[in-house]
């Protein structure tokens, strides 16, 4: 390993958290990489599980049952959505960070600050202070689950030049299914810990605060970033054209935002997101009112897991597709295909078949993982590798806002419309053909994206000075 020479002259080696001490040596294996991010997307995907605790935290001084001062359903509601919005500003500012210090530092902090953010969330348990809750899982532990979520992308794409959606979407669909292990687990811990006088929600917190602290720490010592101009073994890059738009110049990150693509791109998440996440928050309450005295709770609670089952594999299947096809091109596949099942959504409703209607929305959430998958690896073609990281994390805003503009288009809408006397069952219809005009302007602006001007492009000193 190389040494770094200081302003004295004197030459000292690099330590161990610095980025070039994660350049791996020859004989590194590639598909040593995935698993070292699969070790940490698993962990945060745990925040979509994290509304297993809601219940028993209204309840943490009733035990039973909820006190006069026990929180309320409205209050815990912001640790959440404090997470994702801690999550978009972390992943958006800290990019810059990530490419200069590399995946080692950057996804260990995510480790202490995911884990530990579980820790403050406990002591807030006990002394029963919901702004521990706030600070804790919502403020520290969403750092935590930016810096982990964009940290391993840009090393992946790195790695896998030849196969950028399948790498991506390898780890993005850990951040898929890591509620899958996370709701089971944090329901049996809870039961683990109950007794009369605790609901046991501190004590999993403790527990799974260490777990998850152990788990991304062991992904961040497994990390490694290839060498310069390291590529796999007989690949030849594409022949860079403008029509294919698969770049091998590279665009600094503040760059990146002085050009078109890089809004165009953040409307086509930003759409493709909200046409989804609105419908994920409220998937049981919509089959049971599109089919009222058909669908008991209990079919509509294997509705949503079997949404997040697609959700989880359109992460992969997508992301790997679009290494064939095409990033462009497969937006456009989730635009136009999701506009026609969102148009035909209401008429299978109305007409009481409950597997189109399920068939439905099952591709329309695969679609909705497959654009967060395939997202880096589109930045990547257009932007270059260089600096595709903080690229990336300044794009998740698109998330963040999307989390808003979702929800609040499914359920106020349908509040405006029970409330001047539409029946329930038929109370969606008017939001899903929102979502399809959303999908439609979607496909446009993906249509207006186009080859980065070449004028945006770093020199070679500039690429070797890293600025």
């Amino acid at each position: 390993m190389s040494s770094i020479t200081e302003p004295g002259g004197n030459a000292r080696s690099p330590s161990f958290f610095s980025k070039q001490a994660t350049i791996a040596q020859p004989g590194f294996s590639r598909w040593m990489v995935p698993p070292a991010a699969l070790a940490v997307h698993l962990c945060i995907g745990q925040a979509y599980a994290f509304s297993v605790f809601n219940g028993p935290l209204t309840k943490v001084i009733g035990i039973s049952q909820s006190a006069p001062d026990d929180w309320s359903l409205t209050t815990l509601g912001w640790i959440f959505s404090l997470a994702i919005v801690f999550l978009g500003l972390s992943a958006a500012f800290a990019g810059k960070w990530l490419e200069k210090v590399g995946p080692r530092r950057t996804m260990f902090t995510a480790a202490c600050c995911f884990g530990g953010g579980f820790i403050v969330s406990a002591i807030g348990v006990w002394a029963h202070q919901i702004v521990l809750l706030y600070l804790g899982y919502g403020v520290i532990g969403g750092i935590g689950l930016g810096l982990g979520y964009v940290s391993p992308v840009s090393t992946l794409i790195r790695w896998f030049p030849d196969r950028r959606g399948m790498a991506t979407g390898m780890a993005i669909m850990g951040f898929g299914g890591g509620a899958m292990i996370a709701a089971p687990l944090s329901v049996a811990l809870m039961n683990h810990f109950k007794s009369a006088t605790s609901i046991g929600v501190a004590e999993t917190f403790v527990v799974l605060g260490i777990a998850y602290f152990i788990s991304m720490s062991i992904g961040a010592l497994a990390i490694r970033i290839p060498p310069a101009d390291w590529k796999p073994a007989g690949w030849t890059p594409p022949v860079e054209t403008k029509q294919k738009m698969i770049t091998q110049s590279h665009v600094h990150i503040d760059q990146a935002l002085k050009t078109p693509q890089f809004y165009l791109i953040w409307l086509v998440l930003f759409l493709n997101v909200t046409a989804g996440i609105g419908i994920l928050g409220q998937a049981s309450v919509m089959i049971q009112e599109s089919f009222k005295n058909t669908v008991s709770a209990a079919a509509a609670a294997g509705f949503v897991g079997l949404l997040s089952l697609f959700n989880m594999g359109g992460r992969f299947v997508w992301a790997s597709a679009s290494d064939y096809v095409g990033r462009k091109n497969t937006y456009y596949i989730f635009f136009a295909l999701g506009a026609v099942l969102y148009w035909l959504v209401p008429t299978f409703a109305s007409t009481g078949n409950i597997a189109l209607f399920v068939l439905c929305y099952c591709v329309i959430l695969s679609m909705y993982g497959g654009g967060f998958s395939t997202v880096p690896a589109y930045l990547a073609d257009m932007f270059g590798t260089a600096f595709v990281g903080g690229i990336h994390g300044r794009l998740l805003t698109a998330w963040a806002a999307a989390g808003v503009a979702g929800p609040v288009l499914v359920n106020y809408i349908r509040a405006y419309q029970v409330a001047n006397g539409v029946a329930k069952a038929d109370a969606y219809t008017m939001t899903v053909h929102i979502m399809t005009v959303l999908l439609v302007i979607g496909f446009i602006c993906n249509l207006l994206v186009k080859h980065v001007h070449d004028k945006h492009h770093m020199t070679e000193a500039q690429l070797a000075a890293g600025n």
